[in-house]
């Protein structure tokens, strides 16, 4: 049966550090066994788009779009979030508020990422190689943060020719520091510690505790920020081409920005498949799936939703 989801996860390179309930066949290492789940669905004629959501998903299908207008493409960077509304981050420690598993969120704030510098598939720390922008784009004039985390794991592995590629995930300023300390003090560790007869372990207390703080209160909304910068030669000069989104909470139908932005694109490329137009098979990621004239189409659709992305050209000689 074709299938959408919105996992992080890249099932045909399945992540070596999350495999709980997986259970890999004897004598199949995990990269064996997700070129098998891809094999095994070619056979049955059937599309497994992987990954469709916001983080991956819509970040995936505008940098991929971005390095097919390249004649040649050298260095990609994604830069997506979920974050509070302004108004909301100053109510909240760490200037965050949860719009998914908050678990999760720390998960990735403690695991090593691979990324491609220098050409090379590397591995690193997340919240490194932070970076602090300005959003200036759509009406907007904000000072934010970004560092690398995990959120496109596909990239790595159908565009191995770029010198550079990594997804960074936004956060207002003053986040990355505070979580630093969190880590520091060792709250975010999953190895048990001993507290009074008791066994606990420091990440599980930590979202908690401080998870309680960080839930919506009453008139709370969020935001979701993309900017995605693809870099590279086209037409003989070297060129950028930069996608920038700023989505906002439905406050009238009660939808938060997190669900628009995640929803809309999965099940917008749901109807694509019931309609015939992905002809691949196999587990798809996003950025194979919806390209050429679909492109145009998605990205009506998402229009038509409310949800602007702005593309922006420019010559960097």
């Amino acid at each position: 049966m074709d299938t959408v989801d919105i996992l992080e996860e890249y099932h045909r390179r399945p992540d070596s550090l999350e495999t709980e309930g997986l259970q890999v066949p004897d004598g199949m290492t995990l990269d064996q066994y997700g070129e098998w789940l891809h094999e095994k669905a070619i056979a049955q004629g059937v599309i497994l788009l992987d990954g469709m959501g916001f983080a991956p998903g819509l970040s995936n299908i505008t940098v991929g779009e971005g390095i097919r207008k390249m004649d040649e493409a050298r260095s990609a960077i994604a830069r997506v979030g979920g974050i509070p509304a302004a108004e909301a981050a100053r109510r909240h420690p760490l200037r965050y508020m949860i719009t998914w598993s908050f678990e999760h969120v720390l998960r990735e704030y403690m695991i090593k990422v691979k990324v491609i510098k220098n050409g090379e598939i590397v591995e690193v720390n997340t919240m490194s190689d932070r970076e602090s922008f300005r959003f200036a784009q759509l009406g907007k004039d904000e000072e934010l943060e970004c560092a690398v985390t995990p959120g496109m794991p596909s990239f790595i592995f159908t565009r191995p020719e770029l010198d550079e590629f990594a997804e960074k995930t936004i956060r207002w300023p003053g986040h990355w520091q505070g979580i630093e300390t969190l880590k520091e003090c060792g709250l975010l560790d999953l190895m048990p510690v001993e507290f009074q007869g008791l066994h606990i372990p420091p990440r599980e207390f930590t979202a908690s505790v401080v998870g309680a703080k960080l839930r919506p209160l009453e008139g709370d909304t969020d935001v979701c920020v993309m900017w995605n910068t693809v870099t590279g030669t086209k037409n003989g000069r070297r060129t950028r081409i930069d996608y920038y989104m700023w989505d906002e909470a439905d406050t009238k139908n009660g939808i938060s920005s997190m669900a628009r932005v995640t929803a809309f694109p999965a099940a917008i490329a749901a109807m694509s498949i019931a309609s015939g137009q992905i002809p691949r098979k196999g587990i798809v990621p996003p950025e194979d799936g919806i390209e050429g004239t679909l492109y145009d189409t998605f990205m009506e659709q998402i229009r038509e939703r409310g949800i602007t992305i702005l593309e922006v050209e420019t010559p960097i000689d």
